[in-house]
């Protein structure tokens, strides 16, 4: 089950990997050339964040309109109807169920980071704006929008703002040496080779 999700996800990247490697360096090469004539203090973890984020935003969409490619198209208005048509312990219920939850708490995180609230509800209601506007789409395209779908991607947001609560709370207790930025820009610098040698792989050029 997690091998088909991660060959998903690795097909995703082969598709998307063109248009995010473009997006990308644009987008970071107006950023930096903003921060230098603004005369604006670079912070480099959080910077590298916002482009995480962009990333996700991207795999996110493909991820969704791929899992709904062989759904019939409509849409369902009640409150749980698909969530238990699906036996528990099922690919179906792993994929539509779980796999809705899951796709959704890294946005909960993100969010979270962004706009730092000190409540749920500020994540809870961005959350069921994207979601419902992604079921909108689908149901545009001939595919479907499942309220469901929307309850599900709320839960997910949900489970990554108390990720972000967490483990701001568990910050607090960490050594002084945490509270630097220098440690957060090593550990996404680390990433953000490791990304590029990744794309680079992707377009033939292997790197030892």
């Amino acid at each position: 089950m997690i091998q088909e999700i991660l060959e998903i996800i690795e097909e995703s990247i082969d598709k998307m990997w063109p248009m995010l490697t473009i997006f990308l360096v644009i987008i970071a090469t107006v950023r930096i050339a903003a921060i230098r004539t603004s005369n604006e203090k670079l912070v480099f973890y959080k910077e590298f964040g916002s482009l995480l984020f962009i990333i996700y935003v991207f795999l996110l969409y493909e991820l969704l309109t791929r899992t709904e490619i062989n759904s019939v198209s409509g849409y369902n208005l009640v409150p749980f109807t698909e969530i238990f048509r699906y036996p528990i312990g099922s690919q179906s219920f792993y994929f539509n169920v779980v796999g809705n939850i899951a796709l959704f708490i890294p946005f909960g995180y993100f969010i979270s980071t962004y706009i730092k609230p000190k409540r749920i509800l500020p994540i809870l209601i961005v959350s069921v704006i994207s979601s419902a506007t992604v079921e909108f789409v689908q149901l545009c395209i001939g595919r479907s929008f499942d309220v469901d779908d929307v309850l599900l991607n709320a839960i997910g947001s949900i489970i990554g703002f108390l990720i972000y609560v967490a483990l701001n709370a568990i910050k607090k207790y960490l050594p002084g040496l945490f509270e630097k930025d220098i440690v957060y820009n090593i550990i996404c610098f680390i990433i953000l080779i490791l990304i590029i040698m990744f794309l680079l792989n992707r377009m033939g050029v292997h790197v030892a």
